[in-house]
């Protein structure tokens, strides 16, 4: 995935354009690409006018739709048709944010899984009924159109496009760059406004607990010892740690072995076996399991694809 496509029409919000540019700016060929010699008016009073008409998208490894400021209203059907000729060439295709409108309006998430903004899922269910909107969830996609959540979720969704087809040390590079996390477990349910219990005078007991889950991924932690660090009942524990991070607390654990091993794998010769051990798997055939249900693929072909 090198040549990507960033489509751009009036209304698209200004933010998402930057995170496309951020992420795919630098080491990718970027498209700006919208209707031919049109000046785009962005949110914000910005405009800007496209590199490329809006016959480059199809010759694009990967089209990117930013969000749009008002998801009701409907594009033009140039829009809209460059949108299904891409999909018609097998070229997968992106949505951020609100941008997930604009898919649906060209017919490309009719039976398909999506998301957006946990404010606008409502309308985008009604709007378009044949399509499955999930609510919970930062990002979504099936390897052919991907959706993500409001504002920062279109940076995971990006940063996660980038690891699938560059690997986890690409994503991790340009994560650092924008001083961002390259990955983020959980969903939307941890940002939804809701009665969150405020940190200890002392500071934030969950994070020691995050530190020392991660100083030792080797161990096998239970809840009950982890809840011991934050000197708290298993019960109050497991339900703080999941309204901080939107993940149970073994779960976000896992999540971390398997960013772990994709580094290890992409970064050093050690056998899958003692990746296993390192990272608290126990044996290669349980790191398998868990590895190929995260990432889609074995662990040996995962570091054909993008180890040293």
């Amino acid at each position: 995935m090198r040549t990507v496509g960033c489509l751009i029409f009036d209304g698209v919000r200004a933010f998402d354009y930057a995170v496309i540019g951020e992420v795919w700016g630098a080491g990718f060929d970027l498209r700006v690409c919208g209707p031919a010699g049109a000046r785009v008016r962005l949110g914000g009073g910005l405009e800007r006018v496209p590199d490329h008409g809006l016959d480059a998208l199809p010759d694009c490894d990967l089209v990117v739709v930013p969000g749009v400021e008002d998801p009701l209203v409907r594009r033009p059907e140039a829009v809209l048709d460059a949108l299904r000729a891409v999909r018609e060439r097998g070229v997968p295709v992106a949505g951020l944010c609100a941008g997930a409108f604009v898919l649906a309006d060209a017919g490309l998430l009719d039976g398909r899984r999506a998301t957006t903004h946990w404010r606008l899922a409502g309308a985008l269910a009604e709007r378009h009924p044949a399509v499955t909107v999930e609510p919970e969830v930062l990002f979504t996609g099936d390897g052919e159109v991907w959706t993500s959540a409001g504002v920062a979720a279109g940076i995971d969704l990006c940063l996660h496009l980038v690891r699938a087809a560059h690997g986890q040390r690409v994503a991790a590079g340009i994560a650092r760059a924008m001083v961002t996390a390259p990955f983020r477990a959980g969903g939307q349910a941890q940002f939804i406004p809701s009665p969150v219990p405020l940190p200890a005078a002392g500071g934030d007991p969950l994070a020691a607990v995050r530190e020392a889950a991660l100083g030792s991924l080797e161990r096998p932690w239970t809840v009950g010892e982890l809840a011991r660090i934050a000197v708290m009942s298993e019960r109050t524990f497991a339900r703080r740690f999941t309204e901080a991070t939107g993940v149970p607390p073994l779960r976000w654990l896992l999540e971390q072995r398997v960013l772990e091993v994709q580094r290890l794998l992409e970064e050093t010769e050690s056998g899958v076996g003692q990746i296993a051990a390192r990272c608290g798997f126990g044996s290669a055939v349980s790191l398998r399991a868990a590895f190929v249900r995260r990432v889609g693929v074995t662990p040996s072909d995962y570091r054909r694809t993008f180890g040293r």
